[in-house]
């Protein structure tokens, strides 16, 4: 298919874990700016763009509404409940009850709640790959790769991260963190693990964990971290309009 004659929708994925995971005890979720960053691209990019977790439900990691990753303007849009992502985020959508076939590009926003759900979370997977099969664009960013070992291509059985280069958080990272014992520790699996054993070139960023990368393998975008994700979005668009 080319671009237009996909559909000029996105489903942009959220994790619906919102629980416990930092060693003192507070809860990880969605990484606010990995979802608002990208929704912003998509929507000056003219997609419709919607926004859906595994079960409907979704909360936001606090530490992503910290000043070390909020600018003033995330935080107008944060405080303001009419704003259209804050409305978009309040009617977020349930993945099994979407049509997988209405959209053109699938991306997945991040956190590390990621790692505890989008691996088996069947309905966002589904969708992903619909978007694959029909010739779309997948693209996530950070912990969001999570997913893409499950997502399958219908050609070969295997994932579609198999034999191309993909990115995102690092375990230099994981480690500047002091989450690395955390997320063994929890059976969970780091980026690059679940990358390479799925069949995947792992790229690591140039400079440091927190610089802005992003890898483009023909319809696959990958971004390693929250200063990657406008980015990754970008490139996903330009990968959309090529097609």
């Amino acid at each position: 298919m080319t671009s237009s004659s996909l559909p000029k929708r996105v489903l942009l994925a959220v994790t619906s874990y919102h629980g416990p995971f930092y060693v003192n005890g507070d809860n990880t979720g969605l990484f606010y700016t990995e979802a608002l960053h990208p929704y912003k691209v998509f929507r000056e990019a003219g997609f419709e763009v919607v926004l859906a977790s595994e079960t409907g439900a979704y909360g936001i990691d606090p530490h992503s509404i910290d000043k070390t990753f909020m600018s003033e303007s995330d935080y107008a849009v944060y405080n303001d409940k009419g704003s259209d992502f804050s409305q978009a985020l309040a009617g977020m959508r349930k993945a099994s009850d979407l049509t997988p076939e209405d959209y053109g590009l699938f991306f997945a926003s991040a956190g590390h709640a990621t790692l505890f759900d989008y691996p088996e979370a069947a309905g966002l997977i589904a969708i992903a790959e619909s978007v694959w099969a029909r010739g779309g664009i997948v693209s996530a960013v950070c912990h969001g790769p999570a997913i893409l070992p499950a997502v399958k291509d219908a050609a070969t059985g295997k994932s579609i991260v198999a034999g191309r280069s993909v990115t995102g958080f690092t375990d230099s990272g994981e480690e500047q963190l002091g989450l690395t014992k955390r997320i063994k520790d929890l059976g969970l699996v780091p980026i690059s693990e679940g990358a390479e054993a799925a069949g995947a070139t792992y790229k690591e960023p140039p400079g440091g964990p927190f610089d802005d990368f992003s890898v483009v393998d023909g319809r696959l975008v990958t971004g390693t971290n929250p200063a990657s994700a406008h980015s990754t979005a970008v490139k996903a668009v330009e990968a959309f309009n090529s097609l």
